[in-house]
This record gives structure tokens, C-alpha cells and sequence, in this order.
């Protein structure tokens, strides 16, 4: 059981630059062990390495410093509660669009509208960067299937085997869609 206290006040929602990625690694890797743990398929195999996981959001800093990648962090209670990506496309024929990548919550902090704030910002600074389409994917049946499909997301389609889960299983992968507001 879990005894951690989230504050009642709302998590607030900034962007992350990437001078400032390496100074919150271990927070964003803490954030990241507790979704692969939980059994969210995020890229991740548990058991999840705490230096890995940090590695990984240090590696993610010359993304965001040339414009290829945003990140957002969602604190409250001192903390970091969430997180989301945008990734750019590069490519002459794609740069008007982007993925949206990495919507974490951390299971204490989940069922309280956080993951939706989250996507809403990623969706309205996608549009504000004129980006005309989002793409996503995730675990089919998954809790951020539902998340996606509520927050006005269009299905494209399924890939079967697509990643493994946290422990290794191959899973099947829903592609989605959307035009930011």
C-alpha cells in the first residue's frame, strides 16, 4: 500500500529546457522506474535500473537543445508528478507534424486528471508551434488507450507484436491521430 502525500493544490505544468534536463534526470528517472514498474509500457523492461532510466533523460537534453524534442514536467508536493514529449519530424516532407511521446503519471498521482492536463498541453503547444497533425501510439488495452480515445484521439490502427510489455511480452501497439486545437 502506499503512504506517499500528494498535495491537494493542482500539479503545475511547465516546459523543461534542456539546460535543465540533466538537473532533473533523477527526478524523471524516479517518475520513469514507477511506471515500468507499474507495468506501463513506455519503451522500458522491468526491472528498470535507476542509472538507465536517468541515462536515458540525460541522453534526451541535445534533442530538446536543438528543437527536435519538448519536454514538459508536471510538480506538485515537491516533486515531479508527470511528464510529455512532443518530438519533432525533421524531415522536409513531415515537419508539419509531430509524436507525442512519453505521457507519464506517477501511479500516485494518477486518476485526478493529471495525464489529461498533460495532453492538452502537448496538443495546444503543438498548434501554437503550427504543427497540423499529432501521432501516437500505445499498448493496445491499455489505460492511455482510453485516455487517448476520451481526449478526442481518431484509432488508425492496430500493429500486433509491436513492442514487448514490461516483462518482456509481445503486445499488440494502437496508432492514433489528431489535429491540435
Amino acid at each position: 500500500m502506499r503512504t506517499e502525500h500528494i498535495s491537494s493544490a493542482a500539479p503545475v505544468i511547465t516546459r523543461l529546457p534542456a539546460a535543465d534536463l540533466t538537473a532533473a534526470a533523477r527526478d524523471l528517472a524516479a517518475l520513469l522506474h514507477d511506471a515500468v514498474e507499474g507495468g506501463s509500457s513506455i519503451g522500458f523492461l522491468a526491472p528498470l535500473d535507476p542509472a538507465e532510466a536517468a541515462a536515458w533523460w540525460e541522453g534526451l537534453a541535445p534533442e530538446v537543445a536543438d528543437g527536435r524534442a519538448a519536454v514538459w514536467v508536471a510538480r506538485g508536493g515537491g516533486r515531479i508528478l508527470g511528464t510529455v514529449q512532443l518530438r519533432f519530424c525533421g524531415m522536409p516532407n513531415g515537419r508539419h507534424r509531430a509524436e507525442v511521446a512519453k505521457l507519464i503519471v506517477h501511479r500516485d498521482a494518477r486518476g485526478r486528471g493529471l495525464g489529461r492536463r498533460l495532453l492538452a498541453t502537448a496538443e495546444r503547444e503543438a498548434a501554437g508551434a503550427g504543427i497540423s497533425l499529432l501521432v501516437l501510439d500505445t499498448q493496445t488495452g491499455s489505460p492511455a488507450e482510453r485516455l487517448y480515445r476520451s481526449a478526442g484521439w481518431t484509432e488508425a490502427g492496430t500493429i500486433p507484436d509491436y513492442a514487448a510489455d514490461t516483462e518482456g511480452v509481445l503486445r499488440p501497439t494502437t496508432l492514433f491521430h489528431k489535429k491540435p486545437l
